[in-house]
């Protein structure tokens, strides 16, 4: 019965470990733990068969399914449940409402079709959104009621041959928090992100590419932008203080700026090799604070258009900004208390969003609620107006933003939606040629049932917020719609089990999304990808990610250019990857010895192998044209642009050339499964600053690279 169960929740019985020739089947202990957290009771075969009994029960409670799915060129027919004493025809009433707000009102007869089915007529012709069907069946033991999120959607995403024909394009992708810039006070800013699209413009390039922008405590060990506290807002330290409107009406601010203190601080800030996110946020908060007095005076004199978008942009966030308004000023104001930053250890009356303890707070503290709300609408001004320099400067696509794939357990999204993360198990990946041990990811997945149940409106807000003012998104770890590894907490990462997720209705969201704001989407489909999955992806239009350092055969040879996937985004690496500097002086090798990932006969060995990798790179690179011959080149730079070209060579649609391999920038973002104490990611700076870019020779030689792809030399 404990299978069974398992089975029906969607727990896989087993999996294919990468390059293993017998699948690892999941133990009956992972299965109780995942039921468990999952909240049903699975301790023995009595419990699991109650726990069956229930969920049958719950399945035919209602005469709809939760949701479904239907295309837009389809002419759907009303569907329910049958009905225990329904007869041959039922008289059955329906309720539509469109996204938009129109109804649709109908009472009709609805017949038994496939078994425990009831057929109606066709449903009313529906735009492309998400609506909500309502229905009563009157059957003769009595009406049965029932709700249904209706998803109308495209049969693909936006795809590349819609936005561009049969163009290839290439852009640049970087880590923004690392970029360096004249005027930022120590971290890259979104001022910083405008400047680099003005640069992709004037090398031809056709958008720019960036980390999640997710909101972010930035403090301590709490900076990765792939485990945010939310991933519907973004972080403060992305604004650029100097560009908010207040900043030139306010002496207080500019005065505070420009004092003795703070400019040595800035400057010392903005000089270092390595990014101090408290300092940064603390300098910024004062600032900020200054600003958001000169707002209100000016929104209380009604000074007209900036009042205006702020209330504008308020009413399109709706309460869940007034929500994470107050859990960031509440936050602070618990942890002046020595209280943690955990939600989970508040007192009880505040642990959840809509408690009378909540409204009390902010009934008692609204102007720091107001300037949260007032950060987050000036992230979203800034963002928009670095889009808008991207389309002033000619880029079709513009910009990029990279979707996390969860949140952290602390954090808002799990405090603001009740239920819908699962406490007592982690995401990660499983045992594989890049992490031995598997991966514990630290950050709790969400229900498919409770997401189901809510017709996924946390998938769709995520989606929203990722993709305004953006022209693409890539998925961090798109192979998480169809399914996900979970790990029990306090257990080994290899003690875990694939769970499936409800991909079809997930995908159908993307599409809606990618239509509405005319992105492409770009899945990470790397690591163990299930059989399948890579074909799926494709009939949705969600381009792919391929990666030149893995792109190997069997034997270790680089494969050919024309053999590249022709629906893919390609790199040369990514940001859990070493940079193309660090990889060919072996940096990365040797790093991983100091920290004692590789003892010294396996350092030995990865150099061996790195040796062969590097000359078979080159063998490659020459018989593609891209260098005269094998033979090492005499500058980096030139190894740069023969790589890329290379990478422009494909057949691949969009090509992605990382500024720090432009710029031959060493030591990597990033070091995964390394604690903070033992390696500082995340908070390495760029060497060269954006003015710099332009004039420097390393990277106008690695730009050639890119030469046959850029629009400014055709």
């Amino acid at each position: 019965m404990l299978r069974v169960l398992a089975d029906r929740i969607g727990i896989l019985p087993a999996y294919m470990p990468m390059g293993a020739r017998r699948p690892r089947a999941t133990t009956d202990t992972t299965r109780v733990a995942i039921l468990t957290a999952m909240r049903f009771e699975a301790d023995d075969e009595a419990a699991a068969r109650r726990s069956l009994v229930k969920l049958d029960q719950e399945e035919q409670q209602g005469p709809l399914e939760p949701t479904r799915v239907v295309f837009e060129d389809e002419k759907p027919r009303l569907l329910a449940r049958r009905g225990p004493g329904s007869e041959r025809t039922v008289q059955t009433e329906f309720e539509i409402r469109e996204e938009c707000g129109t109804v649709h009102e109908r009472s009709v007869r609805a017949d038994v079709g496939q078994p425990g089915r009831l057929t109606g007529p066709p449903l009313p012709s529906l735009p492309v959104g998400v609506h909500r069907l309502r229905v009563i069946v009157h059957d003769p033991d009595g009406p049965r009621e029932g709700e249904q999120t209706l998803i109308v959607a495209p049969r693909r995403c936006l795809t590349v041959e819609e936005l561009l024909g049969d163009r290839r394009a290439f852009g640049l992708w970087t880590n923004l928090y690392t970029v360096r810039s004249d005027r930022d006070t120590g971290f890259g800013n979104l001022s910083s992100l405008g400047e680099l699209a003005r640069f992709a413009g004037e090398i031809g390039a056709d958008f720019v590419g960036i980390n999640p922008l997710h909101a972010l405590r930035n403090r301590s060990d709490e900076i990765s932008p792939y485990l945010p506290v939310s991933r519907i807002f973004r972080s403060p330290l992305y604004l650029d203080v100097r560009a908010v409107p207040e900043f030139e009406t306010s002496p207080d601010a500019r005065s505070l700026l420009e004092s003795e203190g703070c400019r040595r601080e800035v400057e010392a800030l903005r000089q270092a090799d390595r990014l101090d996110y408290a300092r940064i946020a603390a300098i910024q908060r004062r600032i900020l604070e200054v600003l958001h007095r000169r707002f209100l005076a000016f929104q209380r004199a009604r000074r007209g258009a900036r009042e205006r978008a702020y209330h504008d942009y308020c009413a399109r966030q709706g309460d869940l900004l007034t929500m994470f308004a107050t859990f960031q000023a509440l936050e602070e104001d618990l942890a002046r208390s020595g209280i943690p930053r955990d939600w989970h250890v508040w007192p009880a009356e505040l642990r959840g969003p809509r408690s009378q303890g909540i409204q009390e707070f902010r009934s008692k503290h609204p102007d720091s609620v107001e300037f949260w709300k007032f950060v987050q609408f000036e992230l979203d001004r800034q963002l928009a107006a670095a889009s808008r320099e991207g389309q002033a400067a000619g880029l079709p696509i513009g910009l990029y933003q990279d979707l996390a794939v969860g949140s952290a357990a602390s954090g808002f999204d799990p405090w603001a939606f009740p239920g819908l993360f699962l406490d007592g198990l982690r995401l990660g990946a499983p045992p594989d040629d890049y992490a031995a041990a598997g991966q514990d990811w630290g950050f709790p997945p969400l229900d498919p049932r409770t997401l189901a149940a809510d017709g996924y409106r946390y998938w769709t807000l995520v989606l929203r917020a990722a993709l305004a003012h953006s022209g693409a998104i890539r998925i961090d770890h798109v192979m998480g719609l169809f399914r996900q590894y979970w790990v029990p907490a306090g257990s080994p990462p290899t003690e875990g089990a694939y769970v499936r997720f409800p991909a079809q209705e997930l995908l159908a969201l993307l599409a809606v999304e990618s239509r509405r704001h005319e992105a492409l989407v770009i899945g990470e489909d790397l690591g163990t990808v299930p059989r399948g999955l890579q074909s799926q992806l494709a009939r949705w239009g969600v381009v792919s990610s391929r990666v030149l350092l893995f792109e190997r055969n069997r034997r270790g040879t680089f494969r050919p250019a024309s053999k590249y996937s022709r629906r893919a985004l390609v790199t040369v690496n990514t940001h859990d990857l070493p940079t193309l500097a660090d990889y060919w002086a072996e940096k990365d090798l040797e790093l991983r010895h100091e920290l004692g990932l590789l003892s010294d006969d396996a350092l030995a060995e990865a150099r061996f192998r790195r040796d062969r990798e590097r000359k078979g790179l080159l063998r490659r690179l020459a018989a593609e044209g891209c260098l005269p011959s094998a033979e090492e080149p005499d500058s980096f730079g030139e190894l740069c642009a023969a790589v890329n070209s290379f990478l422009c060579r494909t057949p691949a649609p969009l090509v992605g050339l990382s500024l720090d391999d432009l710029a031959g920038e060493t030591g990597p973002v990033n070091v995964p499964g390394v604690p903070p104490e033992r390696f500082p990611s995340w908070t390495r700076r760029m060497r060269l600053s954006l003015e710099a870019l332009p004039h420097d020779e390393t990277v106008g030689e690695a730009l050639t690279g890119a030469a046959e792809r850029s629009r400014r030399s055709r």
